[in-house]
């Protein structure tokens, strides 16, 4: 068992992150394009997309990271430092829709713990996320 007393509470195999929820609209969108100069048209140009028989502006990919990121830290608090976060898409997220982020611890050892991380998205909390996790020094 990790113990956090920043968090004030015990860390072991099977304990649940608390899940995140976040709406990306397309001023959020916007936002993270200008952070980051990333101005892909895939993120803003509804006649790009449109030629393209694309639906809406696709929310960008890192974007996503930067939310599990978000969750895992939230979670393990101010003295937990990630060393590593991976995942790989499933399916794209538009602009608008609700992503929702969970995770579990897998393993422990010493003062790193292992997770487990979902995402789903939209009305039908489709998975966006296979696989994803991340390892967290304590």
């Amino acid at each position: 068992m990790v113990g956090n007393s920043a968090m004030n509470h015990q860390l072991s195999v099977g304990s649940q992150m608390p899940t995140l929820t976040r709406t990306i609209d397309i001023t959020n969108m916007i936002a993270y394009a200008g952070a980051t100069w990333d101005w892909h048209r895939l993120h803003y140009d509804n006649e790009f997309l449109a030629s393209k028989k694309i639906k809406s502006p696709i929310v960008d990919g890192q974007a996503l990271g930067a939310i599990l990121a978000e969750a895992v830290q939230d979670w393990l608090g101010p003295d937990s430092f990630i060393t590593r976060l991976h995942f790989r898409f499933t399916t794209m997220v538009f602009a608008g829709e609700t992503v929702t982020c969970h995770g579990a611890i897998t393993h422990v050892e010493g003062n790193e713990v292992t997770l487990e991380l979902s995402m789903t998205a939209g009305e039908d909390n489709h998975p966006v996320l296979s696989p994803a996790g991340a390892q967290v020094r304590i």
